[in-house]
């Protein structure tokens, strides 16, 4: 499996690939650089844009503007004027908590979930927006992550990084709840006595069209496609340590679009491994799901 990056620069931490299925262009943040991405791979071009606050995640709109979150609260913003309005604040103390893995479910309500970033306590969690105002749907968890759904809309993942596991619950399409959490992965921790084995632990994730859940596992130089069962069914080895997060975009939703990391990590990986930072792209069998839009109205 032949595995490109896609002509721009690197970035810190790469996060959130969209593929916008109105644009058919890339989005995607870099949380530490404060900055938003769009790549268009019909004509080559490349944007960003930069803000004064950490991003973590974006969403399209059906308004054909965008949801940003920033570590200060949830925004929307256009990339033709380059114009933001807030929208929400954050629900959490800036201090210690911020934003990360978002998306919008297939009935149109965006979801996202939070960092708590001192790590020592199970403090994040998962919010719905609903009107103006983010609303807590789950927590107990310390890293947010794995945001997903089942191609029927009835099944809903979401990943705790931190402690190395990945869970299923049932989704009502019609009322936007949750049912009770049910563990789906789990994987080993890092055994510092032998570091070299460690697979890596469950980051970002995407669904396609046969409902297989990819997941890229942080640490672990690879991406797992695994079955609606929870079947390992294919293991894709890329080749930086830190891959963060897979999307499915293309016209034909076959190529798969994965964000890296080069934040923090050892000058010798770095060397070892140039393309740490940068998106990846490799072209996959069975096509994703497209990205849902979010619903909003347009701004005056």
């Amino acid at each position: 499996m032949s595995i490109d990056a896609v002509p721009v620069p690197p970035n810190v931490l790469g996060e959130s690939p969209l593929w916008h299925p109105l644009e058919q262009v890339l989005y995607w943040v870099d949380i530490p650089g404060r900055r938003l991405l769009r790549y268009d791979p019909a004509g080559g071009q490349y944007q960003e844009w930069a803000f004064d606050a950490d991003l973590g995640c974006c969403a399209a709109t059906t308004a054909g503007d965008l949801l940003l979150t920033r570590r200060d609260g949830l925004v929307r913003f256009d990339p033709r004027s380059g114009r933001s309005t807030p929208l929400a604040p954050a629900p959490y103390d800036p201090a210690f908590e911020r934003f990360n893995d978002g998306k919008v479910d297939p009935q149109g309500r965006f979801w996202v979930g939070t960092i708590y970033e001192p790590r020592d306590a199970p403090r994040a969690a998962l919010y719905r927006l609903d009107g103006n105002t983010l609303q807590r749907q789950a927590g107990d968890i310390t890293v947010s992550n794995g945001l997903a759904w089942s191609p029927d809309g009835r099944l809903a993942y979401w990943a705790d990084t931190k402690a190395h596991v990945v869970y299923r619950m049932d989704f009502d399409p019609h009322t936007g709840r949750l049912g009770p959490r049910e563990l789906f992965l789990r994987f080993e921790p890092k055994d510092e006595a032998a570091p070299a084995l460690y697979g890596g632990r469950p980051d970002g994730a995407a669904v396609d069209t046969e409902g297989c859940y990819w997941v890229a596992m942080f640490e672990g130089a690879r991406l797992l496609r695994f079955s609606p069962e929870g079947e390992l069914l294919r293991t894709v080895p890329v080749p930086v340590r830190c891959p963060t997060m897979p999307c499915f975009g293309g016209a034909d939703l076959r190529t798969l679009y994965l964000t890296t990391a080069r934040e923090k990590r050892p000058a010798g990986e770095l060397e070892a491994m140039p393309w740490s930072g940068r998106v990846l792209q490799l072209r996959v069998d069975v096509p994703g799901l497209p990205a849902p839009l979010a619903q909003l109205d347009p701004l005056p």
